[in-house]
């Protein structure tokens, strides 16, 4: 695939704006913007290590979730532009810091600032895990351009329904758009290879929020990812949501979810089988998991 942002596509939107003149409907430009950079303590456990996951949150996004805890940055823009270089020298850094992995957060709009950096990195010695942290709105051609710079994929497998997706995430073709990128994510890395001591090498974590009222839709996903990879991949099965943002304009999904309607989900996927799963503890619900995006690690310290 080439990459051109003169004529952008490089999610499903396929906009085709010249990003040197103008945003694409992610909001994104030229240059990489970048909200955070931070040592992560709260990803999955095979990612984290000691000293935490090496995150760097860029904003912006391709999609528009209507309970996006992260809105201020997704949707609203908040970071600071920074050119290739500087990203290659953020990488090393966290690399310096001790981070057990480079946890790439909602990079789909920047994936040619983000191989252009590492290719720079790793000419410095960079060697950590690259993980791909995203909402799995991805074009499958997207996916190939990254064989040989990504180790993990983190997708975020939000719904199955078309329905769902178009009013929540104004995506309406997001489900199969999701599941080929995943498919493509899953032949590009295969299965999971865990070091001896726990940390994931390589390989795909699937992550599912559930959301209240629709534990049948997230029942749904699990049966998919059952059927098309067994326990060749890791699910992570989240209990967080927390009606933010613009959730308020949708009755069913302003409240918070449900013991059942998790455990229910929980259950489904000890019946199917599925023993490569994550489970959250109900108190990880709060808003004082959502990160400070106050900049911190963007800028080069004197």
């Amino acid at each position: 695939m080439t990459i051109d942002l003169h004529d952008c596509r490089l999610c499903p939107r396929a906009c085709g704006v010249d990003r040197y003149e103008r945003a694409g409907f992610c909001g994104a430009g030229e240059k990489a913007r970048i909200a955070l950079v931070s040592l992560h303590p709260w990803e999955e456990p095979c990612l984290t290590g000691d000293k935490g996951a090496g995150t760097v949150f860029f904003s912006y996004c391709n999609l528009r979730c209507c309970f996006c805890q992260n809105h201020e940055i997704s949707h609203g823009g908040k970071g600071e532009e920074v050119t290739d270089e500087r990203l290659a020298e953020i990488f090393l850094e966290q690399q310096e810091r001790g981070a057990a992995t480079l946890d790439l957060v909602t990079p789909t709009h920047y994936v040619p600032q983000i191989i252009h950096a590492l290719a720079m990195a790793k000419e410095r010695g960079f060697v950590l895990p690259v993980v791909y942290n995203s909402g799995a709105y991805e074009r499958e051609e997207t996916i190939e351009a990254l064989k040989g710079y990504v180790d993990i994929y983190l997708p975020d497998l939000k719904y199955l329904s078309g329905e769902s997706a178009g009013a929540y995430s104004a995506a309406s073709d997001y489900p199969e758009a999701a599941k080929a990128a995943i498919r493509a994510m899953f032949r590009q890395v295969g299965p999971l290879r865990f070091h001896e001591e726990g940390s994931l090498e390589r390989g795909v974590i699937v992550r599912h929020m559930v959301l209240p009222g629709h534990r049948h839709e997230s029942m749904a996903i699990l049966d998919w990812l059952w059927q098309e990879f067994g326990d060749e991949v890791q699910i992570s099965l989240m209990s967080q949501y927390t009606p933010m943002y613009r959730a308020g304009e949708f009755k069913h999904l302003n409240r918070r979810l449900t013991t059942f309607e998790y455990e229910s989900v929980v259950e489904h996927a000890r019946e199917l089988g599925i023993t490569r799963c994550y489970i959250q503890e109900r108190r990880a619900a709060s808003e004082e998991y959502v990160p400070d995006f106050d900049g911190r690690g963007v800028r080069r310290q004197p």
